[in-house]
């Protein structure tokens, strides 16, 4: 008997240290499906399978859930492409097609690819959020980018650019193409063929713009 509720109490304790994952994963469904300000809190929780009194044992309020959704689902992305950049010792080129296409599977691919369009419109009534989502992710971004084309340029394989603007330039048509996946695409041409053939034309394009040979 004892070691049934020994075996119990494990059962409990391991459901308990997942619930914040579930909820997190519940909350990004609905986030994406219905939008920030049309989810409520109690819909999360019942997606999750659990009660609001739950939900409100782990996250205070729904601001404070989305952020943990860009933290849990985003930062570890942008962890993973620093950890790229260290023991890389190809060219440039291929480097920042890697990272392109990782950041493409890993955030385009799945229903991730849904929060920047949430950041956009929820700005101006969230902007802690969009001011971590800035810090955190944008500029992390932003400066492993800046890092690969600075690199570039200096080996010789990159011509002389403004590092800023390829930047942008990088990242604008992936932005696009996101805001367009959640919102346009069921309406219009689009489907998983088509993004590939989007994301391979914008890396070759940027690749061969980039390019300092003949």
């Amino acid at each position: 008997m004892k070691n049934n509720d020994t075996n119990e109490h494990r059962v409990r304790q391991r459901r308990k240290e997942a619930r914040p994952a579930e909820l997190i994963a519940a909350a990004l469904d609905l986030f994406v499906e219905r939008g920030f300000a049309a989810t409520k809190l109690v819909d999360v929780a019942a997606r999750a399978g659990v009660s609001k009194g739950t939900l409100y044992l782990y996250f205070a309020d729904k601001e404070v859930l989305f952020l943990e959704v860009i933290k849990q689902g985003l930062m570890p992305v942008v962890v993973e492409g620093e950890a790229m950049l260290g023991p890389h010792s190809g060219d440039s080129a291929s480097l920042l097609r890697g990272l392109i296409l990782r950041w493409w599977t890993l955030v385009n691919g799945t229903k991730l690819g849904g929060i920047p369009k949430l950041i956009i419109s929820e700005a101006g009534n969230f902007p802690e959020v969009a001011q971590y989502f800035v810090e955190n992710i944008t500029r992390r971004v932003d400066a492993l980018l800046g890092k690969v084309l600075q690199s570039g340029i200096e080996k010789g394989e990159f011509r002389k650019v403004d590092i800023a603007s390829v930047i942008e330039l990088v990242g604008a048509p992936i932005l696009m193409r996101s805001i367009w996946e959640c919102s346009m695409a069921t309406s219009c041409r689009g489907g998983k063929a088509d993004s590939e053939r989007y994301i391979h034309t914008h890396i070759d394009l940027l690749l061969k713009g980039l390019s300092a040979g003949d």
